[in-house]
């Protein structure tokens, strides 16, 4: 095995101040790919009142720009603007270099009701790439934006886009010598922040379910940690572990119907385990005296990753979820922890003592090498998205809370910025089931 580094920085988020509910920035500060030209031509409009109540096609535009891999066209440079296929004049945008043409219109068709239609085209070839429709209301406009968003971006790079996806993450807030704790969650582009839950005691771990409809996630409220499970419809939740001692970091089985823990008695030593959700069982999958922590499935539900310092120092081991012996997986460095698959599976994420400095890291699972992602100090809790291309993490920088996303060659990053806020711990969504 070997180690690869990035030679820039990824800066993110970790210390708690203040402000948690301001929305989140998002902005590009590092890219090494070619920027493809493109142009989200301005939506038509068909209804009242006069203005559109959404800009759809600066949403779209926006989304492209912040995946660091397109370059839209502004408005007043276009030399035409329709709002379907039938009057793009292909040549009017291969002079100006655009290789991809989007146009597109929003029909009111009731009291708020909507249908969102566009096309993609590419106008050096002439011809039609995607051509869609879908209904929306004033509520869900922005979605259906993100939606045609990700549909052209998958077309034009075969990766399935993630602007329709949302994550979770931790904030606090000073309030006097305590802190409010927030537990919140946001669209891709920070848009519509939801806080689901707060206490005054920590709140940590939160894991996304398969369906995307519940959280898991670790409170301490009454003084004790407990695993809690949360319908993010309705917000009612069941307290799914509570046993004596250390109860942390849940995670949910692809088929949603179990979670791996971390359990600990009043002796404090931590194991792996498995919990029904239905049946209320637990099975043990670790039995060493040492600590076995952060344990996550693999996308097939076969393995549980977990942390474990039986050889001496935190690195990764493997078991099945059936139980067994445990397989050691990292042995690069001293120090490899918080392991997350990538969803197509080909990946582990971890945090890696790189030189004194716990950073993000990925390795292949099948060559074995390790690329570092970060150059941060104190980089963690990394998380795929769920296109397997896209990684979130939080680390400290300059006493403010950021978070950072990262390709996962290492070539676009992006700081996310929340105000004041402090955040941590955040957890891609899977994608939204429509």
């Amino acid at each position: 095995m070997h180690v690869r580094k990035i030679g820039w920085g990824l800066f993110a988020v970790l210390c708690f101040a203040s402000s948690a509910n301001a929305q989140v920035v998002i902005d590009i500060i590092s890219g090494e790919v070619r920027r493809t030209p493109v142009a989200v031509v301005p939506f038509g409009w068909e209804g009242q009142p006069a203005e559109l109540p959404l800009d759809v096609a600066e949403v779209i535009s926006a989304d492209l720009y912040r995946s660091g891999r397109f370059d839209p066209k502004p408005e007043e440079d276009m030399l035409q603007k329709p709002t379907s296929g039938a009057d793009v004049d292909f040549d009017d945008w291969t002079i100006l270099g655009i290789e991809a043409v989007v146009v597109g219109s929003v029909v009111q068709t009731g009291d708020n009701a909507y249908t969102v239609q566009f096309q993609l085209f590419d106008p050096y070839r002439q011809t039609q790439l995607v051509g869609y429709r879908m209904p929306a209301s004033k509520g869900t406009m922005r979605r259906a934006a993100h939606r045609a968003a990700d549909m052209i971006y998958e077309k034009l790079t075969g990766i399935k886009g993630v602007f329709s996806t949302q994550v979770a993450y931790v904030s606090a807030e000073k309030q006097g010598d305590r802190s409010l704790y927030q537990l919140v969650i946001a669209d891709y582009d920070g848009e519509n922040e939801n806080v689901i839950m707060e206490s005054t005691d920590p709140i940590m771990s939160p894991a996304w379910s398969p369906d995307s409809r519940r959280l898991a996630y670790v409170s301490f409220e009454g003084s004790k940690s407990s695993v809690f499970v949360q319908q993010l419809r309705t917000g009612s939740r069941i307290r799914a572990s509570s046993e004596p001692g250390i109860n942390g970091a849940p995670s949910f089985s692809p088929d949603g119907r179990k979670l791996v823990l971390t359990l600990g008695g009043i002796d404090g030593n931590l194991d792996i385990y498995t919990l029904d959700l239905t049946s209320h069982e637990k099975k043990r999958l670790t039995t060493h005296r040492s600590i076995d922590t952060e344990g996550s499935w693999s996308p097939d539900g076969r393995h549980i990753y977990f942390t474990s310092d039986r050889a001496g120092g935190p690195q990764i081991y493997r078991v099945s979820a059936n139980g067994g012996t445990p397989e050691r997986v990292t042995f690069e460095g001293s120090y490899n922890a918080r392991p997350r698959l990538s969803p197509d599976g080909d990946t582990l994420a971890l945090l890696h003592n790189d030189r004194g400095n716990f950073r993000i890291g990925i390795m292949d699972l099948e060559r074995k090498d390790l690329l570092i992602l970060s150059t941060g100090r104190q980089d963690e809790s990394p998380s795929f998205a769920p296109n397997s291309d896209i990684l979130i993490y939080a680390t400290r920088a300059s006493g403010n809370g950021v978070l950072e996303t990262v390709s996962a060659d290492g070539l676009i990053r992006q700081r996310r910025s929340s105000g004041q806020a402090d955040v941590r711990e955040p957890v891609w969504s899977p994608f939204p089931r429509y």
